[in-house]
């Protein structure tokens, strides 16, 4: 059984959507060990309950920069994949270390364009429309030291229309989120992912 833990900040759905690819069996033989939020409240973990997946709460006011650390101290032996989905904590230190190409978090644009310090939510596609850029996107990598400087596994995109207003651009964008980060989960867990330096080597 591949395990895996969610980090979440948020509503959950991309939580959802890796929920619903383990329970149609897109993602097969893979359990949903925990799911992690950094504030009490958020509807995501009301999700999991929904799922009888295991909730916890890691509230970022109380541990702050500790956050890190007492995520591997819950997840360090017991899961093979860390997601985060929507999580908007800085990850950092040995859980790095410790889950070396074994985290994966998914942010609403073609990195490395709009991404790093500051760059999450609204303010993303804010940016991208502000700019005026024809494509934008969704992009799954792995968590390093830095921020959003990981290496990519999959991007995908959209158009950015004219009359775009940015909750536009952030809805088409949810919709390949909600495909990216199963689809990612599934290689992964199917051991079709390779990393040679920086660059990400799918398998078939």
């Amino acid at each position: 059984m591949f395990k895996i833990a969610v980090l979440v900040s948020g509503g959950g759905t991309d939580l959802q959507s890796i929920i619903d690819a383990v329970e149609s069996g897109y993602i097969k033989s893979c359990s949903i060990e925990a799911v992690i939020g950094d504030r009490p409240g958020i509807y995501a973990l009301e999700r999991a309950e929904k799922h009888n997946i295991k909730s916890y709460v890691l509230d970022k006011k109380i541990h702050k920069s500790n956050i890190s650390q007492e995520i591997l101290k819950m997840l360090k032996g017991k899961v093979d994949l860390i997601v985060c989905a929507g999580w908007l904590s800085i990850l950092k230190g040995e859980l790095i270390s410790e889950f070396r190409n074994k985290i994966v978090n998914i942010h609403p644009s073609l990195i490395p364009s709009f991404c790093g310090d500051g760059m999450y939510g609204i303010k993303v596609h804010e940016k991208a429309i502000e700019y005026g850029v024809k494509v934008s996107g969704c992009t799954v990598h792995f968590v390093d030291e830095g921020t959003d400087s990981g290496p990519i596994i999959i991007q995908k995109t959209v158009p950015v229309y004219f009359q775009d207003t940015p909750e536009m651009l952030q809805k088409r964008i949810l919709e390949e989120e909600h495909k990216a980060l199963p689809e990612v989960i599934k290689l992964i867990s199917e051991n079709k992912i390779v990393v040679e330096n920086r660059i990400v080597k799918v398998c078939n």
